[in-house]
């Protein structure tokens, strides 16, 4: 199978659709809130775009060039005022009307508008996830499945039985497993990777029972299974709940997403090629995407979510080119009294451009580097 051959495999036709709608949507209002806050202050905005690269369709509506364009990857808006104007002898100089005549808090409320509302749409999708789905429950786990003429089976587990204690412990919030933190129902496989006797607290049917058993890791050098598929114990939960647990997750995502960019970064500086599970690029996330809608309707929201979460995280970082980095240059032109001069603030930008573009071309490469 070749590159071509392998990238196909790992894509479908609905999953691309999904994709494209997914991130099209997230984009879509990413722009439409910078357009908002512009047109709320009286900052006319040229034009609105829908996808990138050759115009496809254009109409003019409220002082504003709405543009339908060929690629269907993100949007543009172009806001008066924060580009440089052409000064009519060829050259450019530094606009003094519209975005740039703003005081710094019009400007960072324009810049913060498309993150937060990416932010937003995700607190949003969760909290109607949490409420119509439940929520998942760090410390009990629940079985999904029981492989027919398993040693589960000869026990008497069942599906829809919750562990919720092993080895005469309660399972707690989270555990350590292979050096990592996580959720502790993901500890239960690493009580089967010790030998001697075990017991499994279970609630069935709202009673608690222990199950008993004698466990070795391997037979005749053979890793022994225990014969169940389990997942986090889901309860429901009333809609201002689901709204507090919303952001709840996302402030526990923060510092993930933190560590997963440091962790992008440090691939980047070193060209360290190898595949990194907690950032994907436009392949890997269509094939998130793919399987996604192979699943169900709500694992397309979770993946909605992920991508909303991760849209507003990245672009609220400080670099030149991003909201993050036009934010900080507004309080550096406002600390100093007076903005960047126009040779300053084009370098500066340049430098952010360049650097985000070959990150992109870095994540694409890394992508499609795992089908050779």
């Amino acid at each position: 199978m070749n590159v071509v051959q392998g990238i196909a495999a790992a894509l479908t036709p609905l999953g691309l659709l999904w994709t494209v709608l997914i991130i099209g949507v997230a984009t879509f209002l990413h722009e439409l809130a910078h357009y908002a806050l512009a047109r709320r202050q009286g900052v006319a905005v040229h034009s609105f775009s829908v996808g990138m690269g050759p115009v496809l369709l254009r109409r003019m509506w409220r002082g504003t060039e709405w543009r339908l364009s060929l690629l269907p990857i993100g949007g543009y808006v172009e806001i008066d005022g924060m580009a440089p104007e052409e000064d009519g002898q060829g050259g450019y100089r530094q606009p003094t009307r519209g975005f740039a005549a703003l005081p710094v808090w019009g400007k960072v409320a324009i810049l913060l508008a498309g993150p937060l509302t990416n932010l937003l749409l995700a607190i949003g999708l969760m909290t109607v996830s949490f409420s119509s789905q439940g929520v998942a429950v760090p410390d009990r786990a629940r079985i999904e499945e029981v492989v027919p003429g398993s040693r589960a089976q000869t026990l008497d587990l069942r599906v829809g039985d919750v562990i919720t204690g092993i080895d005469g412990q309660d399972i707690p919030e989270t555990a350590t497993v292979g050096g990592r933190t996580v959720a502790g129902w993901e500890g239960v496989r690493d009580v089967l990777t010790k030998a001697g006797p075990h017991t499994f607290t279970v609630v069935r049917d709202g009673q608690p029972r222990d199950v008993r058993f004698d466990w070795a890791p391997t037979v005749g050098g053979q890793k022994q299974l225990l014969g169940i598929r389990y997942a986090p114990d889901v309860q429901p939960v009333r809609v201002g709940a689901a709204f507090i647990r919303a952001w709840q997750v996302t402030g526990e995502a923060v510092p993930q997403v933190i560590q997963s960019f440091a962790g992008l970064f440090q691939r980047f500086f070193t060209l360290d090629l190898s595949r990194d599970e907690n950032v994907s690029g436009p392949i890997g996330t269509a094939e998130i995407v793919s399987r996604a809608a192979a699943v169900s309707p709500w694992a397309l929201v979770q993946v909605a979510i992920l991508l909303n979460l991760s849209l507003a995280f990245f672009n609220l970082i400080p670099i030149p080119g991003l909201d993050g980095g036009r934010i900080v240059l507004a309080f550096v032109g406002a600390l100093r009294g007076r903005p960047l001069t126009f040779q300053q603030e084009q370098a500066i930008n340049f430098a952010g451009f360049a650097f985000v573009m070959l990150l992109m071309a870095f994540v694409v490469v890394r992508d499609v580097s795992r089908f050779f």
